[in-house]
């Protein structure tokens, strides 16, 4: 299995909901579901005809599995799950689903790591999109750019976010008053071409996060992968020696749990295409310390999961393609200037 090609996992459980939930969860997480079958309909003939990497069992009536030990002879490696899913709406589920992505992660790989290789076809890109024109009322404002960002948002991505990052930092206009904070899922070793790849059309300059630095207005800093990324008590960047909880790196959860408790209703985040749903358990502490949340559209997405479990907790105030994001950005901004009204959106689509 190379890291391009997402692990096969075969799947054995004897209730119909929860095949359908491990289904659902699987291919959300970026693996490939080979088999999905109720045990009393597998011969041993069908052990031996799956090409898989993983066997995934899980039952809930019986431990008693006939083919257990012809199983066991195959030369994947068998998990047995997590037990019964919870609801997915309820605080528990994502709890739930890391436990289950972290085994899956130590036993047959990190479905993100693909995430890597597609740097470099960003980074041979020439096309320059469009940018939005900043809203006279903000080019009118004194140059932010430089100072200490009093408002910051977060880019949060898995599989498929180096491109739609790169095409809301395409079409975002420099000079805004804001400071963005850029936390991706992906393989270390790609961590330091994540900058110029981004970033290489963008007025926005996009590094790396250096410790003790502030974040000023006007610029992108990379979430770090080895290390957990918070706050000083003078709203510095601090980074800390431990890592990330499991099983995420980086841990978008924490991260907007930090960003939250610094900056309160002076943060956003917008969830762009991604795996899984890191992010979803720290939703709603955001949405209570007065914070923002907006996500890519599926239609848009390589890779919908992530955004769609915001969207499906109810934590998402607006969603659209990352060219409408950028857009919807700017005016944001432009109307707590008092440049226009937040009503001048459609009611549907408004962001608060």
């Amino acid at each position: 299995m190379t890291a391009r090609q997402a692990a096969r996992i075969a799947v054995i459980a004897d209730t119909t909901l929860q095949r359908h939930v491990l289904q659902h969860v699987l291919l959300g997480c970026g693996y490939q579901v080979v088999l999905n079958s109720d045990p009393e309909r597998l011969q041993a003939a069908d052990l031996q005809a799956c090409e898989t990497d993983l066997w995934l069992v899980d039952l809930a009536q019986s431990d008693d599995l006939p083919l257990l030990d012809s199983l066991l002879e195959q030369q994947a490696p068998v998990l047995f799950g997590e037990g019964r899913a919870p609801e997915r709406n309820s605080e528990h589920f994502p709890r739930w689903e890391r436990r289950l992505f972290g085994k899956l992660k130590r036993l047959v790989g990190d479905p993100a790591d693909a995430v890597g290789p597609s740097l470099q076809a960003l980074l041979g890109e020439a096309k320059r999109p469009a940018r939005i024109e900043l809203p006279a009322a903000l080019a009118h404002q004194p140059l932010a750019t430089g100072e200490p960002a009093s408002q910051v948002w977060l880019l949060a991505a898995s599989l498929g976010g180096p491109e739609a990052v790169k095409a809301f930092l395409d079409a975002l206009p420099g000079g805004l008053p804001v400071g963005l904070l850029y936390a991706q899922h992906i393989d270390a070793s790609f961590e330091a071409s994540l900058p110029q790849a981004v970033g290489r059309h963008s007025q926005w300059p996009v590094r790396l996060v250096e410790h003790g630095e502030t974040l000023c207005n006007g610029e992108v800093r990379v979430v770090p992968i080895a290390h957990e990324l918070g706050f000083d008590a003078k709203g510095r960047l601090n980074l800390a020696e431990r890592p990330w909880p499991e099983p995420y790196s980086p841990s978008i959860d924490q991260m907007m749990l930090n960003l939250a408790q610094q900056f309160g209703p002076r943060c956003g985040v917008i969830a762009f295409s991604g795996m899984g749903s890191d992010g979803s358990a720290a939703a709603a502490y955001v949405r209570r310390q007065g914070g923002v949340i907006w996500t890519q559209s599926a239609d848009s997405c390589a890779c919908s999961s992530m955004p769609d479990s915001l969207r499906d907790g109810d934590y998402s105030s607006f969603s659209d393609d990352p060219h409408a994001l950028a857009q919807a950005l700017v005016r944001h901004l432009a109307a707590q200037c008092g440049a226009e009204p937040i009503s001048s959106y459609a009611p549907e689509e408004s962001p608060p």
